[in-house]
C-alpha cells in the first residue's frame, strides 16, 4: 500500500517540477509569467479586448487581470485606450513589442498538455478529470477552487506575480 502512496507522491512531484521548469524557461526567455503570456495570447487572437473579457478567458479574477495588464502595459506589451461611448471602459490591444514577446515565448506547458489531452478518448479524459479532482480533495485543495480564484493554468506561483523569482523575496507569512 505504501508503494502506491509513494508512487502517487512521485507523480505529483513530477507534475510540479514540469510546471516549475516551464515557468522558469518562460521567465528566462521572455521575462513573462505564464498568466502574462496567456493575456498576450488572448489579445493576439483579437483586435481589442476589455479587462473583463481577459479575466474570463484567462480564468482569473478581474482584479488579478488588472494587475497582469498593468505589468504588461508598463513593459510596453499592451496598449490601453478609453472606450468612445463609455469613457469608464478600457480597451486593450497588443503592441508590436507584445507580439514579439509572444512569438519569442516557448510553447507553454498547458498548451502541450491540452493538445495531448484532446487526443485522448472521452472516457480517458473523464477518468483523468475525476482522478485529479479526487487528488485535489485528498490534499484538501477543494476549498481553494470554490473561491473562484483558481485559474486553469499550470503555474506554481501567484497569477499576478511579475516574475517567478518574486516568491523568493517573500517574508515568513508568504507575502511581500
Amino acid at each position: 500500500m505504501q508503494d502506491r502512496v509513494k508512487s502517487s507522491l512521485v507523480a505529483l512531484r513530477r507534475i510540479l517540477r514540469a510546471t516549475e521548469g516551464s515557468a522558469r524557461a518562460l521567465a528566462r526567455e521572455t521575462g513573462l509569467t505564464t498568466p502574462q503570456l496567456m493575456v498576450l495570447d488572448h489579445l493576439a487572437e483579437r483586435a481589442e479586448a476589455t479587462p473583463k473579457t481577459i479575466a474570463q478567458s484567462v480564468g482569473v479574477a478581474q482584479a488579478t487581470a488588472t494587475a497582469l495588464i498593468e505589468k504588461l502595459e508598463a513593459r510596453g506589451f499592451v496598449r490601453r485606450r478609453r472606450g468612445e461611448t463609455d469613457r469608464r471602459q478600457f480597451w486593450l490591444s497588443l503592441t508590436p513589442e507584445g507580439q514579439a514577446a509572444l512569438e519569442a515565448a516557448p510553447d507553454p506547458l498547458q498548451s502541450r498538455f491540452a493538445e495531448k489531452f484532446d487526443r485522448l478518448a472521452d472516457w480517458e479524459q473523464s477518468m483523468l478529470v475525476a482522478s485529479l479532482e479526487r487528488v485535489a480533495a485528498l490534499m484538501e485543495a477543494a476549498d481553494v477552487s470554490r473561491s473562484g480564484e483558481v485559474a486553469p493554468l499550470l503555474h506554481a506561483g501567484e497569477v499576478d506575480e511579475a516574475h517567478p523569482e518574486a516568491r523568493d523575496r517573500r517574508g515568513p507569512n508568504g507575502r511581500n
